[in-house]
């Protein structure tokens, strides 16, 4: 059985990328490693280190995250008393960057807007060490559940859970220090990991994201403090869903996009142009990160100042 993707993808990424396009076909025959993240609420990373060790669990960090690690020998990560008693948290690489480009403090007060199932809520909790304040925030009660669960199990006590539409947050008049919004998405970054989340994407739905996720740029930043700081984040590698977003920001909310980057992390930077639309200089000081660059997940940050 042939494995491609479909037409319409296609020649959208061959637009997109040019004569990269071949490193992204190529990924539908990658498999990229797991990852875990240490949970430094909990242990300390030598402690944890050595604890898998001798479990026979071999690990390899990752480049740009000294709590982070691909696993070598997968067998077993998510059955260890370790996994359960919440010493670390089973992380897709990427999806490790938006927190740590957020770079939470001791106790400023954080809004997670669309926080389930919680991964970068845990993650934000363990980098502020506790303590402030951190706003989960998520309109699926059934993801909730999933957040509240994991937020128990990696020992954060610095957290309220919300139900709320992520659209009309900025009703409650609540104003933060920093906010996340990694936003729902065509998910088309993550090809490399499920080829059969293509079968989800299509431009229609595309589109769609790309207003709601408009709609949820404008709440957060209803909610930010002046000069507060706001990431946004995605796993789509569509323009529509990242750089028409944060076009949207600059020219329509008077936020600035802020130059980021991280130490051995390979990346592209936000393109200016899409479909004839021409977007702000500043937009190519985001981050785009495709499968292919670091074998992971596909995923799109972008740093904003208010």
């Amino acid at each position: 059985m042939k494995v491609e993707f479909p037409k319409p993808f296609k020649e959208k990424y061959e637009r997109l990328l040019g004569e990269e396009y071949k490193k992204l076909e190529a990924c539908l025959f990658i498999k990229p490693k797991k990852a875990i993240r240490v949970n430094t609420i909990k242990i300390s990373r030598n402690k944890l280190l050595k604890k898998l060790k001798e479990r026979g669990i071999k690990l390899k960090q990752i480049p740009w995250y000294k709590d982070g690690f691909f696993v070598e020998s997968e067998r077993g990560i998510a059955k260890t008393l370790e996994y359960f008693l919440g010493y670390y948290y089973i992380q897709e690489a990427s999806s490790m960057i938006p927190p740590l480009i957020l770079d939470p403090k001791e106790g400023e007060k954080v809004l997670d807007l669309c926080a389930a199932p919680g991964s970068k809520t845990t993650q934000i909790a363990m980098l502020m060490k506790n303590s402030g304040l951190i706003v989960a925030n998520d309109d699926n009660l059934e993801r909730i559940k999933a957040l509240r669960i994991n937020l128990q199990k990696m020992g954060v006590k610095n957290c309220i859970v919300t139900y709320e539409k992520g659209e009309n947050f900025w009703k409650h008049e609540i104003k933060f220090d920093k906010i996340l919004v990694d936003a729902p998405c065509s998910g088309s970054g993550k090809i490399i990991s499920s080829f059969s989340s293509i079968n989800l994407w299509s431009q229609v739905n595309v589109k769609k994201l790309s207003i709601l996720q408009k709609k949820l740029i404008f709440s957060a930043s209803k909610c930010l403090k002046e000069n507060g700081i706001l990431v946004y984040s995605t796993c789509s590698m569509d323009p529509e869903e990242n750089e028409e977003v944060i076009d949207f920001c600059v020219k329509n909310l008077g936020l600035s996009v802020e130059k980021i980057g991280m130490k051995k992390l390979n990346y592209h930077e936000g393109i200016l142009e899409w479909n004839g639309k021409k977007f702000d200089e500043s937009v190519r000081n985001a981050m785009r990160i495709f499968p292919f660059d670091n074998f992971t997940e596909g995923f799109f940050i972008c740093k904003l100042r208010k």
